[in-house]
């Protein structure tokens, strides 16, 4: 359901609140989250429904916390 039709979508309390407001808020939050939590950046775009390359431009500044990982996969690679 969309939150464009935020009665078919959040309660009642859930509508009056700031939370609707901003439906967009929202979907830049899960996007964001699902980025950082590793999950492929095509996987992410075909559900938000962008390009691997708009998704990037636009969230890349989001994935924050993992030059380490990146790092040891990295050297993962090279070791293997």
């Amino acid at each position: 359901m969309s939150l464009f039709y935020p009665g078919l979508a959040l309660t009642s309390a859930q509508v009056a609140s700031p939370l609707a407001r901003r439906p967009y808020d929202l979907r830049h939050a899960a996007v964001s989250l699902w980025l950082n939590g590793d999950v492929p950046a095509p996987e992410v775009a075909a559900r938000a429904g962008h390009g691997v390359d708009v998704l990037l431009r636009v969230y890349a500044k989001c994935i924050d916390g993992q030059e380490e990982i990146v790092n040891q996969r990295i050297a993962d690679v090279f070791n293997a």
